[in-house]
This record gives structure tokens, sequence and C-alpha cells, in this order.
């Protein structure tokens, strides 16, 4: 797919939906920062349920940290890697306290310090919550730029390099939301809608979908 074709399939998505929203329930940017943490391998929806009664009665480091161990699994039990997931949660908030102020860091090096951060989840918290033209790449970013050929690539390093080049900057504030939003609701993994797809006439793999 050329450069033109990227920035019309953007400013479809744009006509359809301008002003995309992720779907991790959120007030602030440390409770996004602890919700995406808890998403790897988990469902949006699933982590919403986890969240919701956790951040009623604790979002903040130190109140976080207050839960202890065994406190905060009792939140996030039903969510995959919970026993991991939570080491990191109580590692992350002791390294905000005692490094940050208590305060999410806004650039990726220092959020890739935070146990449980890499790229992607520094990627995500610095476009939702502060702004930033980063690109998250996910599962169904990585299968959306591939498929439609936006942007072909092995790594989510590889497809994320190649989509800040290709997208058009005027795009890119809201670029992760509209491919994660088509990845999965229109282009989705095993049996993808490109009946109902907005961008089909320019995707590379069109032909080969039912």
């Amino acid at each position: 797919m050329n450069r033109a074709a990227v920035a019309e399939c953007f400013r479809r998505f744009e006509n359809a939906n301008p002003e995309p929203r992720g779907e991790l329930e959120h007030r602030n940017a440390f409770e996004l920062l602890i919700a995406v943490i808890l998403s790897a391998q988990a469902t949006d929806k699933g982590v919403n349920r986890a969240t919701a009664p956790l951040f009623a009665i604790a979002n903040s480091p130190e109140a976080i940290l207050a839960l202890g161990l065994d406190g905060l699994t009792t939140y996030i039990r039903s969510i995959g890697l919970y026993p991991t997931k939570a080491k990191n949660i109580l590692a992350t908030c002791q390294q905000l306290i005692e490094h940050f102020n208590s305060t999410v860091p806004e650039t990726r090096a220092e959020l890739e310090t935070l146990p449980g951060v890499g790229r992607k989840t520094a990627n995500v918290v610095l476009n939702i919550a502060f702004g930033q033209p980063t690109m998250g790449v996910d599962t169904h970013v990585f299968r959306v730029a591939n498929r439609t050929g936006m942007a072909i690539g092995k790594t989510p390093l590889a497809v994320e390099t190649r989509l800040m080049q290709v997208i058009p900057t005027e795009f890119m504030r809201h670029a992760h939301h509209w491919l994660i939003l088509h990845g999965r609701y229109t282009c989705t993994a095993r049996s993808p809608h490109c009946g109902t797809c907005p961008i089909a006439d320019l995707c590379a793999t069109r032909r080969k979908t039912p």
C-alpha cells in the first residue's frame, strides 16, 4: 500500500469516527498505566471488570501498595497471568513513589524502567494519557498493518517504525485507536468482515478473503 492509499485509509477512519477512544476505562494516567499492564493477553472488558472495584478503593501508587500482594490479587485474579502482573504492579507503584513523585512519567525511556512496562505499553500510555503521536503495536495493529499492506513487518517494532513513516502527521494522534478498533471489530483474525470494511478497495489482501 503506497502512502497515498494509507492517507486515504485514515481519512475514511476519521470520517467514520472523528474522536476514537480506547476501551480501557480510566480516569487518570495512573489508572491507565495499571489497566494497560493488566491488559496483556487479556480483553479490555475483562480488565474493566477487575479495575472498576479496584480503582474505587485504590487509584494511587500508595493505595495499591497498601493493599499488598494478597489484597491486589483479590481484585485481579480473573485476569490472565495475574500473579506476575500483581508483582509488577506493586513494584511499579514503589518505583513511581520513589523516583517519580507518585506521578506517571511522560517519556518512553522513563516508562520502560517500570516493571511490566514494555515499549507497547509505554506507547499506549504516552498516546492516550499525554496526547503524544506514538504507535502502540498490539496483535490487532500488527495484523491490520500486515494484512492491509500498510506496514509489512515481522516484528512489532518493524511494524511500528513503518507505520510512523507512512501515516500522515495529522492522523497520528488517533491512528493507534483507529487501527485497534478496525482490527477488533472489522479486520478480525479468523473471519475479516471485508464486505463492510471501509477500506476494502485499498487493502492488499481484499481479493483473498471472503
